[in-house]
């Protein structure tokens, strides 16, 4: 397991720091206004439509279905062409109608910049069917317990990202996120190159091929097992989407606020999303494909073996960051952002943002940790249930907070909510499931740890402090 989570964490590692070598540039040529607003708000669209259609939900459901059916090559050929002809249909109204998406994803645009924007998502929008199509070979990888290309191909997003950057350096804003759009769009071709010739690689190839040959002739032979997968999915669909309902919804308000709010958001949760994805995430995908097996063949005492070792593991190193992330935020904002266009009353907002974003990490973290429990036991209804209660309650802070603190506010109803998911789910796996974790020596380790690493790190801050030139 952990020579798997390592696996991923690297690539994931490699894949955020040039991530944030892109984003320092990114500040350092937009800053934070109304040109790298509309950017964001451009690259959110198609990305919130994947992580809907793609990533989470489609892995989920698409592995379980794909071990247990008995004619894997028809089977998956089939769900390609299905999710591939949808995403397809909504990539063509998108760049035939781009100004009503946009206006959608920001209604406090004035029109102006609305039609500013629009030729912007139209051009992203591209990355979607690409990175479907990425994410749908990932998913066979994975079932072979092949992470590696999945992890690192994203590298070559943000290569592609910082290539365009690098060439538009000179040229006017507007220019700038013309390279970046086009940018995105050459990054998803290589990610989905780099996947195809993994597929090749493993003797993979001819699976698809076969499917698309048998595909007519054996199409009835895997009615009930697509009916399973259509009726699992949807479910999940939704419990993945709502963080990224909640992320469209904070663009949303967001952009009702004062110019550079959206983008105060983007650089925090850039910041949060490290540590998340570099454990937390890492941790999930390595370990959901043996908590299924073990379930699936009725051991639950081995998957509880499994899920108790990932528990602590992600105590302890989301517990440091949370410390560190809350303590040195002002520290790390200046750090990667403050230059050029990013001003120092830039950092001060980025930095509030970011410390309400980094108290949600380990519950953030451990409810993807327990949540993979209810999907691996087919509980997507239940966890969907869950997701669409704390999107509630996120909604309803967030239009409470928003007025007296601003884009601080929609950080922190963010984190309730994501705290409120937490609570759920486990609730769900099971109090006393959890107890039997917590029943532990590293409960006290993890406390003592905590208490020694936060008086560290305020030493640290008081003793670098006079050498940075913050605010």
């Amino acid at each position: 397991m952990f020579k798997a989570i390592f696996t991923n964490s690297f690539g994931i590692l490699i894949s955020r720091i040039l991530g944030f070598i892109r984003d320092l540039l990114t500040a350092s040529v937009l800053g934070a206004n109304i040109y790298s607003d509309i950017f964001f708000i451009a690259f959110k669209l198609p990305n919130l439509f994947r992580r809907i259609f793609a990533e989470g939900a489609f892995t989920q459901v698409f592995i379980p279905a794909f071990a247990r059916t008995k004619h894997k090559a028809v089977f998956s050929v089939n769900i390609f062409l299905v999710f591939l002809s949808i995403i397809l249909l909504i990539t063509l109204l998108v760049n035939l109608i781009p100004a009503l998406f946009t206006k959608a994803i920001a209604v406090g645009f004035s029109e102006d910049t609305i039609k500013i924007a629009a030729p912007y998502v139209a051009i992203n929008f591209w990355y979607l069917p690409l990175i479907f199509a990425m994410t749908f070979l990932s998913g066979i990888l994975q079932y072979k317990n092949h992470f590696a290309t999945t992890a690192f191909s994203t590298a070559l997003l943000n290569l592609s990202l910082i290539g365009a950057l690098y060439f538009s350096y000179d040229k006017a804003q507007s220019e700038i996120v013309y390279y970046l759009s086009y940018g995105v769009v050459i990054g998803g071709v290589l990610q989905l190159l780099v996947h195809i010739m993994a597929m090749q690689r493993l003797g993979l190839l001819k699976l698809i091929i076969g499917g698309f040959k048998y595909l007519g002739l054996k199409s009835k032979l895997i009615k009930h097992d697509t009916r399973k997968f259509r009726s699992n999915f949807f479910p999940a669909m939704w419990g993945n989407s709502t963080a990224q309902v909640s992320a469209f919804l904070d663009t949303f308000l967001a952009s009702f606020l004062v110019t550079g709010s959206i983008s105060y958001l983007y650089y925090a949760n850039r910041i949060f999303q490290l540590p998340l994805a570099l454990f937390a995430i890492a941790t999930s995908i390595a370990l959901f494909p043996k908590i299924a097996r073990y379930l699936k063949q009725n051991d639950e005492a081995k998957a509880k073996a499994n899920l108790k070792k990932a528990f602590w593991f992600l105590s302890f190193v989301l517990t440091a960051s949370t410390i560190g992330g809350i303590i040195l935020a002002h520290e790390i904002t200046w750090l990667l952002f403050e230059r050029g266009a990013f001003t120092t009353a830039n950092t001060a907002k980025t930095t509030a943002v970011l410390q309400m974003y980094m108290i949600g990490l380990l519950p953030f973290g451990l409810q993807k940790l327990f949540a993979l429990w209810l999907y691996a036991k087919e509980m997507q209804m239940k966890a969907a249930k869950i997701a669409t209660l704390s999107l509630v309650i996120y909604i309803v802070l967030a239009l409470s907070l928003i007025q007296p603190l601003g884009v601080v506010g929609l950080a922190l109803a963010s984190t309730i909510g994501g705290l409120s998911s937490f609570v759920f789910t486990v609730k769900t796996f099971g109090l006393s499931n959890l107890m039997e974790i917590l029943r532990s020596k590293n409960s006290v380790i993890l406390v003592v740890s905590a208490i020694v690493f936060t008086l560290a790190l305020v030493v640290v801050k008081s003793f670098i402090a006079p050498y940075l030139t913050i605010s």
